[in-house]
Parts: structure tokens; sequence; C-alpha cells
């Protein structure tokens, strides 16, 4: 399917790694134009390189952390210096917040900043952009928001916000004909845990192939239909399709990507 994104310019906060590249990707085969933003600037630059050679019209990779006040706005002013317009954004990070309740208020502060402030400091930035380009937004909530449990309840609370701003963001801007969805993923074989996989293998005598879908089956409790994790370009694909025109009549949803987790 063409998404019709050819020569459109995107902003993928957290695009340096992952899910967030994976989309960014996604964009760059299509052939839009794509900026990348991330904490590492060497980590950025390669993003960059790798999204030019998959198609993209330009790339750029911007060294920023949008959880800290003032970053978002400038990482966003910048990309679309570079890029010339903006036509969506993504917000692929956060993942602080995987602790139990009683932890510190600096480690709470913390998983705030990285989790939700990160994504609204960074929409904020994108909307008069947007306004302009009638463009689109996806965020990334978790599938924990649906099933929290006390291990990772600051985690799964400040991505059930993100999920109720993203939808608020919908409610009140789409008069300005933009559109705005959660993707709320499940397990997904990132670079974390893939690292993990050989580790498994190697210690409990499993086949590599199945090292980690049996692992979380079986040490974890991993219950989804399609008894594996999820991979990153699947998710990347739906950023993508999320952020075009294609997905024009969607908005102010939160999809649940989790294999068919319970």
């Amino acid at each position: 399917m063409d998404l019709r994104v050819r020569d459109k310019a995107f902003v993928v906060v957290g695009g340096t790694a992952g899910m967030g590249l994976a989309g960014a990707t996604a964009l760059a085969a299509e052939g839009a134009a794509v900026a990348v933003v991330g904490r590492d600037d060497a980590k950025a630059k390669d993003a960059a390189i790798a999204l030019s050679g998959a198609g993209a019209s330009s790339a750029y990779g911007l060294a920023y952390d949008v959880s800290r006040a003032g970053e978002a706005v400038a990482a966003v002013e910048d990309a679309v210096g570079l890029l010339g317009r903006l036509d969506g954004i993504a917000v692929t990070m956060g993942t602080a917040g995987m602790m139990p309740i009683d932890s510190d208020d600096e480690a709470w502060d913390a998983a705030f900043r990285d989790v939700l402030l990160a994504t609204t400091r960074s929409v904020q930035a994108a909307l008069p952009h947007l306004r302009e380009t009638r463009g689109a937004i996806a965020t990334t909530a978790a599938y924990s928001a649906r099933a929290p449990h006390e291990p990772r309840l600051p985690y799964a609370s400040l991505k059930a916000a993100v999920a109720t701003f993203t939808r608020g963001i919908a409610r009140t801007h789409g008069k300005d004909g933009i559109r705005a969805n959660t993707i709320a993923p499940g397990a997904v074989e990132t670079d974390a845990l893939h690292a993990i996989r050989g580790y498994i293998a190697e210690s409990k005598g499993y086949p590599y192939d199945e090292a980690l879908e049996r692992a979380l089956r079986e040490d974890f409790g991993f219950d989804a239909a399609l008894e594996r994790p999820g991979q990153p370009d699947e998710i990347g694909a739906l950023i993508a399709f999320l952020l075009s025109d294609r997905c024009g009549f969607l908005t102010g949803q939160t999809i649940y990507v989790d294999g068919g987790a319970p």
C-alpha cells in the first residue's frame, strides 16, 4: 500500500532505536523526509545515515533530551527548520517507572518527566506546525496501562496518562484537521529484550529461536494468543500508517498491539 507520504516531513522522538527507529524506517521506505530525535548524538547520526539508505528523501538525526524543560521546543523547531514543514510527529520514548510504588519522590519525578512530560512537551511543540499541514500525532502507551500490576505500576499509570492526553488532543484539535492516536504495545523484542535471548538459550538449554518465547511463557506468565513477542518493524509499520493520510478517519484511539494478550 502506498502511504502517500513521499516528500512529506515527519519527526520521530525516540527515533534512534527500537520501535521509533522502525517507524522512521517505515516512513523513509515510503520516500518521506524524517528527523529522528534521541539523547545520544552518535546514535542520532547513525540513524539518519540508515534512514537515508532506506529511501528517505532527506534524513536528520538530532540530539535532545525532551524530558528536560525547553528541549522539546528546541528539537521540534530545529527539525522543522531542516525539514521545511511538519506533517506528523511520533513520540516513542518513555521507559522509566518500572519500579515499586514506594519508590522515592525523586524516582517518581524522573519517571514523570521521562514518560509523560517528554510526550506532552513534544506534542505541544509540534501543534502549531501541524495546524498548518493538518497533520497527525502518534504516541506510545503500553499494554500494562490496561493490565497494571504492582512491580511496574508507576510506569503503567503514566502510560495511561499518555493515552488520556492523546485522546484529549484529538478531541480538542480535530477541528484543526489534526489526528492523534496512541499505540499500546505489549512485549516487543527491541534491543534490550533481544539481548537476553542468547543468554536464556545458553543458561536454560533452549533452542535460540525459541528461548525468549519459552522464557516469557514459563517464567513470566506471558499469555499472548500469538505466543511470541512483537517485532519493532511490526510496530513501526503501524506508526507510519497512523501518521499517513491513509489513516484519515481514525483519531482519539488507543490501539493495543499485544499479540492477543488477555
